[in-house]
């Protein structure tokens, strides 16, 4: 089974400083696809079936949140770790994340270790 990972977030300097954070996982078989918005993220999740989806909230055409609410409760997609990431620390938008079936929600600045350390937990891999 191939493992994928969804980067989607609408700032291209955030996807590049995901994927770097991440790199390493490419050598364990690891797949990366990338969204600018909302809309390209259900299209991926649709075709590609990714295991981790790191998720922006506030991107155009529509927000993460929206994207976790289809994901997880109209196409119940439970297998899809969801780890929400934004700007929007307030405890409305954490409880909201939840809501709509997120696993995680962090905070920006973001610790990239936090983000590879949850991946590999997802992946159930080890580094040496």
């Amino acid at each position: 089974m191939s493992r994928k990972i969804l980067i989607t977030d609408d700032e291209p300097h955030i996807r590049l400083l995901l994927e770097q954070a991440l790199e390493e996982l490419e050598d364990h078989d690891v797949d990366f696809f990338f969204a600018e918005n909302g809309e390209i993220a259900l299209e991926i999740i649709e075709t590609e079936k990714p295991q981790l989806v790191l998720l922006d909230v506030m991107m155009p055409k529509m927000n993460g949140f929206d994207v976790c609410k289809t994901v997880k409760k109209d196409w119940g997609l439970d297998d899809v770790f969801i780890i929400m990431l934004t700007a929007k620390g307030q405890e409305y938008d954490k409880e909201k994340g939840q809501e709509v079936g997120a696993n995680l929600y962090i905070t920006k600045p973001f610790n990239p270790d936090e983000i590879m350390a949850h991946a590999l937990k997802v992946f159930d891999i080890e580094l040496d």
